[in-house]
């Protein structure tokens, strides 16, 4: 499809015949796969064709778990994948405004359209071989944000946020794709002052590492 001028395939639920794509994708020999999925079986398939594994929101420990699992698969394939994790991202003066304005999101949330939400992704988890799905433990403060955004804790001081994504990466996790409540003032902020605290703090690290060898 990304590389030959015509393509044909026959599979269990769809065909296509002289099918064509223009333009042609720049990267070779084909854009980067991004996945999602938290099934055993995509699991197993990020490890067998993706480039990317994103993951729902979690605590550091949870994440790390999953990279870990995914990680072995993927060696076994003769692979190795990137992982990008959801966050949503709340920087504040103080942790307790942060936590403020976490509670104050939450209260103003549509419960009805929540639950609604979270009655349709459970049941949609049932039908997997696990029986469980991506949100088979979120609650409903975890529902408010997709992807359990709140679940990754970016929550608090500059300097909070800041260590919390260290401590992320050096579990494995790549790349954030990280959630503002407005986007025009905060993402902007997030730039400025958490951004250069994130490089500090690896530039420290691998001093440390350095000094350690």
């Amino acid at each position: 499809m990304w590389s030959d001028e015509e393509f044909h395939f026959r599979g269990d639920f769809y065909r296509i015949n002289g099918g064509w794509v223009k333009p042609k994708p720049v990267a070779h020999p084909y854009p980067e796969i991004f996945q999602g999925g938290n099934s055993k079986a995509a699991r197993i398939m990020a490890s067998r064709v993706s480039d990317w594994y994103f993951m729902n929101g979690n605590t550091v420990e949870g994440v790390k778990e999953q990279i870990q699992e995914v990680s072995t698969l993927a060696r076994k394939e003769g692979r190795k994948i990137k992982f990008g994790l959801n966050a949503f991202i709340l920087v504040r003066d103080s942790q307790k405004e942060a936590h403020a304005v976490l509670q104050e999101i939450i209260a103003k949330a549509d419960k009805e359209a929540v639950k609604g939400f979270g009655d349709a992704v459970k049941q949609a988890g049932a039908s997997t071989s696990e029986k469980v799905g991506m949100w088979a433990n979120s609650n409903f403060e975890d529902l408010v944000q997709y992807n359990d955004g709140f679940r990754s804790g970016l929550i608090g001081t500059k300097e909070q946020v800041a260590e919390k994504i260290q401590k992320f990466h050096e579990v494995g996790v790549d790349l954030i794709l990280g959630g503002f409540l407005h986007y025009s003032d905060d993402l902007p902020a997030f730039g400025r002052n958490v951004i250069p605290l994130v490089h500090k703090l690896e530039s420290l690290r691998t001093t440390e590492e350095l000094v350690n060898v």
